[in-house]
């Protein structure tokens, strides 16, 4: 029972840790770093559930998949519409993107979650909740020839 506590409070205080790192003092450059610690605490977020994730974008999220495998969920704003997709495992995130691959696109991906939208409204929200935008084009390609053309 005890290394279970200490792993607790271990896993605790580590988890803990970004978010005290990533909170300094002020340099004088309000607007310029208020907009990079909102990265940094996104990153800390993720990764995060859909509603956490839509409320960073500004969004009222509308359920629309509540599976095992994966959440999703529906934003509507005048930037554009996106659906937020959360997965448990790391795993089924990447299944996830090998799949959607065949049509191509690009999408917003972080730890365990995606964002799919039009491409001009992908770089406001990553400003908001970090990730990378990955084109799926080029996604799991090794740029060999398609195995399927013989």
């Amino acid at each position: 029972m005890r290394k279970l506590t200490r792993g607790v409070v271990l896993a605790a205080g580590l988890a803990v840790l970004p978010l005290l790192t990533g909170c300094g003092g002020g340099d004088g450059d309000g607007s310029a770093k208020k907009a990079d610690d909102t990265s940094r605490v996104a990153e800390v977020v993720a990764p995060a559930k859909v509603e956490v994730l839509a409320s960073l974008t500004g969004c009222e999220v509308k359920m629309r998949t509540e599976a095992e495998e994966l959440r999703e969920g529906v934003c509507h704003t005048s930037a554009g519409d996106y659906l937020i997709t959360t997965f448990p495992k790391e795993e089924l995130l990447q299944v996830w993107l090998d799949s959607a691959s065949i049509y191509g696109g690009k999408k917003l991906v972080g730890p365990r979650w995606a964002i799919s939208a039009k491409e001009e409204v992908l770089e406001p929200l990553r400003k908001k909740v970090g990730g990378t935008v990955q084109d799926l084009s080029t996604y799991g390609r090794t740029g060999g020839p398609d195995p399927s053309a013989s």
